[in-house]
């Protein structure tokens, strides 16, 4: 198996979800995650085993930046959400109200800023640390850090707006 190969074969996974993720549309993720292995494939010089994930993970949001931007240039917004989305592994009994729960997350999420989204996405999906995270983006550790708080508490107050009448009980 070669190097790169081996690559592909443990993040592809993880690419393919950060971009899903990112944009919401399975076609979209496979296309971001498809050219994110194409362009890491290209690139010169070699792949350091310690910093791969951060690094596809940079060139997927590139990807998905660089798709907003066609988008806005062909006079076409955002892209919206796949209303379709379901979970393969929920109970039949469950899936209606995790089907629910799983869309109005992904609209809140595409409700923030792509960088918050991003940076939030990579520590809280991917795990990456801060350092990486900075790294794979670009800004600086005190910036990430801002922006991951920051977009914590716009999430828990989009979760306390959905749920009226929770701080009302004792």
């Amino acid at each position: 198996m070669s190097g790169f190969e081996s690559l592909y074969r443990r993040y592809a996974r993880d690419v393919y979800r950060f971009a899903f993720y990112l944009c919401g549309e399975h076609a979209t993720a496979e296309d971001i995650t498809s050219e994110t292995f194409v362009r890491a494939w290209n690139a010169s010089g070699e792949i350091r085993a310690s910093t791969a994930k951060a690094y596809l993970f940079a060139i997927a949001r590139n990807c998905y930046v660089d798709g907003l931007r066609r988008a806005q240039s062909r006079g076409g917004g955002h892209v919206g959400l796949d209303e379709s989305l379901a979970d393969p592994a929920a109970r039949p009994d469950a899936a209606a109200a995790d089907r629910s729960e799983l869309l109005r997350v992904m609209a809140a999420l595409a409700e923030l800023p792509e960088v918050d989204r991003t940076v939030l996405l990579l520590r809280t999906q991917e795990e990456l640390t801060y350092e990486e995270i900075a790294q794979a983006t670009g800004l600086s550790l005190a910036a990430v850090k801002v922006k991951i708080h920051r977009a914590r508490l716009r999430l828990a107050a989009w979760r306390a707006a959905q749920s009226p009448g929770k701080g009302d009980r004792q």
